[in-house]
């Protein structure tokens, strides 16, 4: 999913301090897209916290009903130095991009695009045969320095890891987990260490994840009553714990639980990160919205854009079937920023 914010701040992500116990995240609504905008719940990344390993991004929607509208609708829009994870609860979406792949993606299975060097993709709810909901999450991942420049490409996987311990049911899209003596492991290619997993408990119900001491963790929340560890963590909302476990509980109140967990060794890169591109100076992303804007033809805003001549040949390619042009890139912010520096 691109980010649709129409002045998008220009962020430095780096990894955070170590609280002792459960750091909540509150999320923010960021409605994206105009006039036929969708609302989505945004907890990476934010002041307090801008990466929870090598995740940088993470928006939460729905469940949002698309039976009398014509649902996601997300043009043609370019990405660099990062991973795009699509997980659905409920719903479809069609997925196309610049290196030829056309998939749909459904709940339980995992779309996920590797943008390396330049992408560009549209995804849209399916225009006949549809469900009637559409609600999941949209994740990024940064990817290191030594592979942020690699060719693009794409994956789709239906078939991941499963197991239900005790009544819950744990599914794992990326990295590694245990639960119950058994390590779960997705097929999807991963460039850091980490994880993520979605949860569902039932009322009343416990599970106990074996996890990488080396690691931190979120559980983001969708639906229930939940604690992380002993403490409770809001629907909507992260709840961030520092490396240094050997295991985490997660446990059901009064109403089922379904919940997403992500975590990952901490990102020791700091990193710049604006609109759908991941650099790692101002001058990377400030490149990559000028490639991007050479690819796309218009007479200015309020316009409809198409592309430019020769566009396929270019950095970011082109998507071929997406019934409208390409996003333009905002403006880029006044304000040159830099990385700080590590000690």
């Amino acid at each position: 999913m691109s980010n649709l914010e129409t002045r998008p701040a220009e962020r430095i992500c780096t990894a955070g301090d170590r609280p002792a116990g459960v750091e909540l995240l509150t999320a923010r609504d960021v409605p994206l897209g105009g006039p036929r905008a969708m609302t989505v719940r945004r907890t990476i990344p934010q002041r307090q916290r801008s990466l929870v390993g090598a995740w940088c991004f993470c928006d939460h929607y729905g469940p949002d009903d698309v039976s009398a509208s014509a649902g996601m609708q997300v043009p043609p829009h370019p990405h660099i130095g990062l991973q795009t994870v699509s997980w659905l609860f409920a719903g479809e979406i069609l997925h196309r991009d610049s290196v030829g792949s056309l998939q749909t993606v459904r709940p339980g299975e995992l779309n996920l695009m590797t943008a390396g060097v330049g992408i560009s993709h549209s995804e849209e709810s399916p225009a006949e045969g549809r469900p009637p909901q559409l609600h999941g999450v949209q994740l990024w991942t940064v990817l290191p320095e030594a592979d942020r420049t690699s060719a693009p490409h794409f994956e789709h996987h239906g078939d991941l890891p499963v197991a239900t311990p005790g009544g819950a049911r744990v599914q794992v899209f990326m990295g590694g987990l245990e639960v119950a003596g058994k390590r779960l492991v997705s097929p999807a290619r991963t460039y850091t260490p980490i994880v993520g997993a979605q949860l569902d408990l039932p009322a009343g119900g416990s599970v106990t994840l074996g996890t990488d001491p080396g690691f931190e963790h979120a559980l983001l929340v969708d639906a229930g009553d939940v604690t992380l560890e002993g403490e409770t963590v809001p629907p909507a909302a992260l709840g961030y714990v520092a490396p240094g476990r050997e295991r985490l509980v997660v446990t059901a109140g009064a109403t089922p639980v379904r919940a997403v967990l992500i975590g990952g060794e901490p990102f020791t890169e700091d990193v710049v990160m604006w609109w759908n591109f991941v650099g790692r100076t101002h001058d990377d992303v400030a490149r990559a919205r000028a490639d991007w804007m050479a690819q796309v033809a218009d007479s200015g805003e309020g316009t409809p854009t198409r592309y430019a001549d020769g566009a396929a040949g270019r950095r970011f390619g082109e998507v071929h079937g997406y019934a409208s042009g390409p996003l333009r890139a905002p403006v880029l912010p006044d304000v040159r920023l830099r990385p700080r520096t590590r000690r």
